[in-house]
């Protein structure tokens, strides 16, 4: 009864029911929830405490923003049960408000997002010029994963959500973190236009995952390793993540000499050999499935996928 009457109070005032339908929708900062509310950041935020108090919302901190998403799915479905049924066949005109206000909001997201590729668009483009197209190397990666369940996806270094785009909808749920706020806030504005509900980002470190041991089945590292100040470390947080049978991922450089991506594009790694994913596999206790070499350019890409070990050995495949 007492986390009833929590619930009930929380949702006894119409900002917050208002708040709680706007994200179902999607995650919104408190800054945004205010310009779709019309009301002040510190008013909302004491609406938003009050809905985290009681299990219906939970906030995150990425550097100066903090977003607010959806409380525990458990406490949060009858509540977004009985809405739907009390307002089936029904109008609302505040809603309806609300629902202009908050494309007001992916339309913002959507111009920042451009204006940062726009200025970026030369670095990534120099790089991705030193390799085989990117479309090769997903095409490459939906091809390894094939023929099993994505289930539980964790894309690490999610970047601009790349790996979500292409992989979420054949998941369950799809988790991507990244260290950078303002990445996840691209990310944000690419995912929000894809109709991606199963889909969350968070700001987290590669080196501390926000799941419990077992808590995903497919862990991905798209281009992110050769960051890595300790590339073993990052993969056996991966593993650990990883539930019996999961698989993680890796797309990255072959070893090369282009010293210039260290000093000018921060690659702590001028790439990796197979024997160095191997062996960080076996450290993390992942069986090495798969290896595909992608070439075409200055730079080859390199596919490595490992299982963690439940029982029975993988068979390394190259290609």
């Amino acid at each position: 009864m007492d986390a009833a009457l929590d619930i009930f109070r929380a949702l006894a005032d119409s900002s917050r029911l208002r708040i709680v339908c706007l994200l179902r929708t999607m995650e919104l900062s408190v800054g945004e929830l205010a310009q779709v509310l019309g009301q002040s950041q510190p008013r909302v935020s004491r609406h938003v405490k009050i809905l985290t108090d009681a299990g219906l919302a939970e906030r995150r901190k990425e550097g100066s923003w903090v977003f607010v998403a959806l409380g525990d799915e458990a406490r949060v479905a009858p509540v977004l049960a009985a809405l739907d049924a009390w307002e089936a066949g029904t109008s609302d005109r505040q809603a309806s408000a609300d629902a202009a206000r908050l494309a007001a909001v992916r339309a913002d997201r959507a111009a920042a997002a451009a204006g940062w590729f726009e200025s970026h668009a030369r670095e990534w483009d120099a790089i991705r010029s030193l390799h085989v197209a990117e479309e090769q190397v997903e095409a490459a990666m939906v091809r390894v994963l094939a023929g099993e369940p994505i289930g539980r996806l964790i894309d690490i270094g999610t970047g601009t959500g790349r790996m979500i785009e292409l992989f979420a909808r054949a998941a369950t749920t799809a988790l991507g973190i990244d260290r950078s706020s303002e990445m996840l806030r691209l990310a944000r504005a690419k995912l929000g236009e894809q109709g991606l509900g199963n889909a969350e980002l968070r700001q987290a470190d590669l080196y501390a995952l926000p799941l419990g041991d077992g808590g995903a089945d497919v862990a991905i590292l798209h281009h992110v390793l050769h960051f890595a100040q300790q590339p073993g470390a990052a993969i056996a947080e991966a593993a650990r993540v990883l539930s019996p049978g999961g698989r993680l991922l890796i797309a990255d450089f072959a070893p090369h000499d282009r010293e210039e991506l260290r000093t000018q594009d921060a690659h702590t790694r001028l790439g990796f050999s197979d024997a160095q994913i191997e062996g960080w596999f076996a450290a993390a206790g992942l069986m090495p499935a798969r290896i595909e070499t992608l070439e075409g350019g200055e730079l080859t890409v390199k596919l490595w996928l490992g299982r963690k070990t439940a029982g029975r050995a993988g068979e390394v495949k190259a290609a």
